[in-house]
This record gives C-alpha cells, structure tokens and sequence, in this order.
C-alpha cells in the first residue's frame, strides 16, 4: 500500500516536469521570432537618407588676421642738451595739447651766453652808426664800413645760434598726444641726447597684419575697382577681450615686399580712435569682411574628407550615388563656398552619408535647399 502510493507521487512529479519543457520545436520558433525582432530594431535605428541641392547666393567672407596696433605718430622725447632737469610740466598718461611745455633744462649756461652774444650785437651797432658819422666828415673810408657792417651780421647769427641753443632746453609738445613713462624725475642730471619719456598721438591707429599671397591679390583686386562707394572690403577689429571695436577701419598702405620666408606682405589698417580706447602696443585681430557674389554654398556637413582631400555624394537622375571632388574656396560657421565641383542643379546627400556607397541606388526624402540652410545649426550625424 505504501509502496504504491510513493509510485503515484514520482509518477505525478514526472509529469509536471515534462509539460514545463518546450520542444526543440518552439525553441526555434523563439529564436527565429528573437532574431526578427532584433534585426527589426536595428533598421528602425539607421538614419533615412536626405537629399538636398547647392545654392547660389551672396555670402559675406570673413577671415582673421592677428595683428599689432601702433599710434600713427609714436616719437622718443629726447634732450637736446645736458643740464639739470629744472621743470617737469606734465604728468604720466596725460594729454596734452600742442606746444604746452613739457620738460625745462636749467638754463643757466645758455642764458648767459645769449646775452652776452646779444651784448655783442648793441657793441658792433653802435661802432657801425658811430663810423657812418665820421664818414660824412671824411674821416673814415668807405670800406670801414663794409667791415662794420660784416661784423655786425655775424654777431646776429651768433645770436640767434645762442636764442636757439636757450630754446632747446624748453621742451614743448610737437603734436596733441599722450604722455608716457617719465624716465628723470626733478633735479636730475641730464645728457645730451637722454630719453626723457615717449610721446603718441592716438587720434588715428595704425594696425599692422600679415596677409597670405592669394589674400592679397584678392584684396589688392577689390582695392583696385572700388567704385564712388569706395572698397567692398569691411574691416572691423577685434579686441583682446573678445569684443568688437565700436569704430570701422579701412586699409591705408600695403608693404612694397614680400617676406620670402613666410610668403606674407604686411597690410596697415586705419583706425579712428575718438575715445583713446586703443593705445601703442595693443594687440588684437582684424577681420575682413567681402562679399563673394553668387558663389555656390553647401551645407558643412554634407561633405566629408578622404585624406586631404573633400568629397560630397551626388545623386543622379537615375538616383544613383556618385563620390564628387570639390575644391572649398572658404568655410563659414555652417557652410562652405564651393569653388569647383559643384552647380545649383546638382543633388547632394545631406545626411546618411555613411549609408550609401559609390554606385548604390537609393531612396531618398528631397529637403528644399532654403529649409536646408535653415537647419544648419542642427547636428551632423
């Protein structure tokens, strides 16, 4: 009895097993349905390919030139004398106005000698009128006072050789401009020909860059046609801290030569600076803007690079995909300027580059280029 009841429960216990294992049956079934699903969720994943076209517009070029900035008069203020430095009449960082005196050498020296030069002049004037008063009487010759006359000339230019050399101890503003570091304080011993502090007019500034040589038969072109207008090329600059100078420039000479070494010439833009905001010695960039008309532009991320060369897909009539070399002319913050390669008609991939190969025939959605260009700030894939 007890042994046939153990039998019923192993036999019950077997039974559940073997109704809880599926066949080798269903086992394929579910591999097969877990592949499709897989393979489902991965074509969900690849991006659809967009076609879009080239257009044909007017585009601003802007590029970068790191430059210097200089005052447009930038002199060394220089003692022509020595002496004692016995006035010092401006401050560090003034602005001051043309002919205020600046330094005054003590004078003592060439004070006495234009006196005493100045003392000759009265002696000789007074020997001349005093012989032209004989001559009426007989009692010189005429010659007396040709001498006389010599005499009194050369003693005047000694004079005004002595009024100079006192004047150069006086030391006033050639031009309106700005005081730099003084080098000699007060009481100081000066030599002749000692740097008593640096002096720039900052009314206009002078901004130096280095320009490649295609750049520069590109700008000299412009520079050559301007029309009543004047040139097309806008130049702005760029200051240290990132923000744009409030004042336009313009180009105001161009170097004679090249540097061989590097291959650039040195271009000089002019500044107005009403409000002294730029001083000698600045450093900044200048940008030039021109405007390229009707050039062929294309979304940057269109094109992709193979080696040091740039490609786009083309897609033909037949909607087959061909690899297209192009020549970029320059790059703007979304777009390029397509120099070669490209035409408005022609139909490019815009994204799901990486799903197409050379000769592949495709499907493909048509983005309008406006809309295109629109979503330029978009991210590639």
């Amino acid at each position: 009895m007890k042994i046939s009841t153990i039998a019923a429960i192993i036999l019950g216990l077997a039974c559940l097993f073997l109704t809880g294992c599926p066949s080798h049956g269903d086992s394929h079934e579910a591999a097969a349905s877990e592949s499709e699903g897989e393979s489902e969720g991965e074509a969900g994943h690849e991006h659809k390919i967009v076609v879009t076209s080239p257009v044909r517009k007017d585009v601003v070029n802007t590029r970068p030139y790191v430059c210097q900035i200089h005052s447009c008069q930038h002199i060394e203020v220089r003692a022509l004398f020595g002496g004692y430095l016995e006035k010092i009449g401006v401050k560090e960082g003034q602005a001051v106005k043309k002919g205020v005196l600046m330094f005054k050498i003590l004078p003592t020296l060439y004070q006495a000698k234009m006196e005493s030069e100045d003392a000759e002049v009265k002696r000789i004037q007074i020997e001349l009128e005093n012989a032209q008063s004989l001559l009426k009487q007989s009692f010189v010759a005429a010659p007396e006072i040709a001498i006389k006359k010599a005499e009194l000339n050369k003693a005047k230019a000694k004079l005004a050789l002595a009024q100079a050399e006192l004047s150069f101890t006086s030391i006033t503003a050639p031009f309106d401009g700005i005081v730099d570091r003084q080098r000699n304080q007060l009481g100081s011993l000066i030599e002749e020909g000692d740097i008593l502090t640096t002096f720039s007019d900052n009314s206009l500034m002078w901004v130096y860059f280095n320009v490649p040589e295609a750049r520069y038969l590109e700008y000299k072109a412009d520079l050559d046609n301007k029309d009543e207008h004047g040139s097309h090329l806008q130049l702005e600059l760029r200051l240290a801290n990132g923000k744009i100078f409030p004042q336009k420039g313009k180009i105001g000479a161009i170097e004679a030569d090249f540097n061989n070494t590097t291959g650039n010439i040195s271009f000089r833009a002019d500044f107005p600076n009403p409000g002294g905001l730029l001083r000698n010695g600045q450093t900044g960039t200048v940008l030039i803007h021109n405007t390229l008309k009707n050039v062929v532009v294309i979304p940057q991320r269109a094109k992709f690079d193979i080696l040091a060369r740039q490609y786009v897909f083309v897609v033909d009539k037949d909607n087959v995909v061909h690899q297209r070399d192009i020549t970029i002319h320059s790059a703007q913050d979304d777009i390029f300027v397509v120099e070669k390669g490209l035409d408005k008609g022609d139909k490019i991939i815009l994204e799901g580059i990486r799903q197409v190969r050379e000769g592949s025939k495709i499907e493909y959605e048509y983005l309008p280029p406006a809309k295109a260009l629109s979503n330029m700030k978009f991210h590639a894939e």
